[in-house]
């Protein structure tokens, strides 16, 4: 089976699209404060400002989180490349936990009597994610669409597989 193939495969049911869909709303709406500032967020410059002096994260490292989170959303919500888009996502929540959120404990600031949110939210998001990556979008996603037509045109061949 081609590489490609294989990142696209996903299963027919119904249970990836409400969870890509919901995770990718989700998703999308914080990468959308980060990279053009909507919904309340500094926008990229001041989004970048804060990864790098506050938190200290490298420029590069900030970067792909504020595009991975904007495009990675969307990638979510139209299902195109579904299992890179969870991944890439589960990645940034792990980092958030271990950067950010461990220290305060489980549990979300409900009270306000905490220094900040605790993690409980990003091990539900990465369930989702893990959920994702091992089913592929479901069904309506564009990774089944392109899977199908790699389908028809025969382009499923393992490259490993040796001619005989």
């Amino acid at each position: 089976m081609s590489y490609a193939y294989r990142l696209l495969k996903t299963d027919t049911g119904a249970v990836g699209p409400v969870l890509r869909i919901l995770l990718g709303i989700v998703v999308f709406a914080h990468g959308a404060q980060k990279l053009p500032g909507w919904f309340g967020g500094g926008g990229y410059e001041a989004t970048m400002g804060f990864f790098t002096s506050a938190m200290g994260l490298p420029a590069f490292v900030a970067f792909l989180v504020i595009v991975g989170e904007f495009f990675g959303g969307l990638g979510l919500v139209t299902g195109l490349l579904t299992r890179f888009c969870a991944a890439s996502f589960a990645v940034i929540m792990v980092g958030a936990v271990w950067l950010v959120h461990w220290s305060n404990g489980f549990f979300m600031n409900w009270t306000g009597s905490q220094a900040g949110e605790g993690f409980e939210y990003h091990i539900l998001a990465l369930a989702i994610c893990a959920a994702l990556m091992i089913t592929g979008g479901g069904k309506w996603s564009l990774d089944g669409l392109l899977a199908r037509r790699l389908e028809a045109r025969g382009a499923v061949a393992d490259p490993h597989a040796r001619a005989a």
